[in-house]
C-alpha cells in the first residue's frame, strides 16, 4: 500500500489549494478514503472521508469549506480547500480507513504541509 500526498503550500487566508493523493496497492475504487491533519502541538484530527460511490463527510470545522473527491480512473484521492482559516494550518495526511475502525488509526500517506497565514 502507498499513498502519496503532494499539494502542500503556504497560503493566505480566503485562498485556495487543492492536496492530491495518488494511491497503489489498494482497490482503490472500491474503498473508502479519509483526509487527516495534525496542528501544531495538536493531535491527529479527522477531516473528510469518502465513501466509495463519492458521498463525503466532514468534520464541523472544515464543512462548507473544504471538498473531497476522488477520481477512480487515477487512483487519486483530492481535498480542495477554499477560504482556509490560519486554523487550517497542519500536516495532512490521506488514508485507507478499514472497515469498522476508525480513520485516526487507518494506514496513512506521507505528510504535505499546508499554512495558512496573511
Amino acid at each position: 500500500l502507498q499513498l502519496l500526498d503532494s499539494g502542500g503550500a503556504l497560503l493566505q487566508p480566503g485562498g485556495s489549494l487543492r492536496l492530491s493523493c495518488l494511491t497503489s496497492g489498494l482497490r482503490f475504487s472500491m474503498t473508502i478514503m479519509a483526509w487527516l491533519r495534525q496542528a501544531p502541538g495538536k493531535g491527529l484530527e479527522w477531516v473528510s472521508t469518502i465513501s466509495s460511490g463519492g458521498a463525503g463527510l466532514y468534520a464541523d470545522s472544515v464543512k462548507s469549506r473544504f471538498t473531497i473527491s476522488r477520481d477512480n480512473s487515477k487512483n487519486t484521492l483530492y481535498l480542495q480547500l477554499n477560504t482556509p482559516k490560519t486554523e487550517d494550518t497542519a500536516v495532512y495526511y490521506c488514508a485507507n480507513p478499514q472497515p469498522g475502525r476508525s480513520p485516526l488509526v487507518a494506514p496513512k500517506g506521507q505528510e504535505t504541509q499546508v499554512t495558512v497565514s496573511s
